[in-house]
């Protein structure tokens, strides 16, 4: 897709961080965007700043874990647009610490955003794009960790990596049926954003009161270190560029660090070496 004048683009995860980033690049392109996000007053801010820019957009209150906004938020965009040409599933959670502690809960918010956000945004809207019979591209946000395996992430780790797979799994269906969708899977490495915030938004049912134990000062430390690499982290509208720049060169894998590439070709050759997994940090 060259041409994003005039088209329509749908984003989740749109108030903050990369979907910011990425609706305000598409409203600089002169897209009509639909910006969907689970926290409203941020929402409402983000319409409020494209508008004043000149951007014509619609903000749609969405819980991508819930199948039911999904589908209102694509039938909304159709009643205000008519069409929908570019799909950016980019809402995105975190909850990390040892595999073996985290609670069901912390397993069915994570997986409840991250992953099926991102099946019930492709379940809904590609039938729509189909329908449309007009060059329409669908960016799936994953993470490095979608690529590899750290420790203290699981739930992030499956989810990611469930991303993956999906958008490989799409690409290859809509290619076979000769469809004119595109797709793309975004891998971000260390992105200034507010994800290790995300549980301001975590719904009150999912909610973990208390921890199983005090965190050691190990994990005090590592967290420290984490939030100290996403502060100093790419800048979300640069991802955004690299997001424009893969939808018009219809490029399937962006990520965001190259020289990260390294840790896929570890874990390539542990794989096919027959080696247990090598870790190297994300740094």
């Amino acid at each position: 897709m060259k041409e994003l004048r005039d088209r329509v683009a749908v984003v989740t995860g749109a108030a903050s961080g990369i979907g910011r980033a990425m609706a305000r690049r598409f409203a600089r392109e002169g897209m009509r965007v639909v910006l969907a996000d689970v926290e409203e007053a941020a929402l409402v801010r983000t319409e409020t700043e494209l508008r004043r820019e000149g951007a014509t957009t619609l903000a749609v209150p969405t819980d991508v874990s819930r199948a039911a906004d999904v589908e209102a938020l694509a039938r909304r965009t159709v009643e205000a647009f008519g069409a929908v040409h570019v799909l950016c599933n980019n809402a995105g959670v975190v909850a990390g610490g040892l595999f073996w502690e985290r609670s069901v809960a912390d397993w069915e918010w994570v997986l409840g955003v991250n992953l099926w956000g991102v099946i019930h945004g492709c379940r809904v809207f590609v039938p729509i794009m189909l329908g449309q019979d007009a060059d329409a591209h669908i960016v799936n946000t994953a993470s490095m960790a979608g690529l590899v395996s750290g420790p203290f992430n699981a739930i992030y780790n499956v989810a990611k990596h469930g991303v993956v797979t999906l958008s490989e799994s799409l690409h290859h269906e809509l290619t076979l049926l000769g469809a004119r969708i595109r797709v793309s899977v975004l891998c971000p490495g260390w992105v200034s954003t507010q994800i290790f915030d995300a549980e301001r938004n975590r719904p009150a049912h999912l909610r973990v009161t208390e921890p199983a134990r005090p965190p050691t000062d190990q994990e005090h430390m590592l967290e420290e270190m984490a939030r100290q690499m996403l502060a100093s982290g790419l800048d979300p509208e640069r991802v955004a560029e690299l997001v424009v720049a893969a939808i018009r060169e219809e490029r399937f894998y962006v990520l965001t660090h190259p020289e990260w590439k390294a840790l896929v070709r570890t874990r390539m050759e542990d794989i096919l070496g027959d080696r247990v997994p090598s870790f190297t940090p994300f740094t």
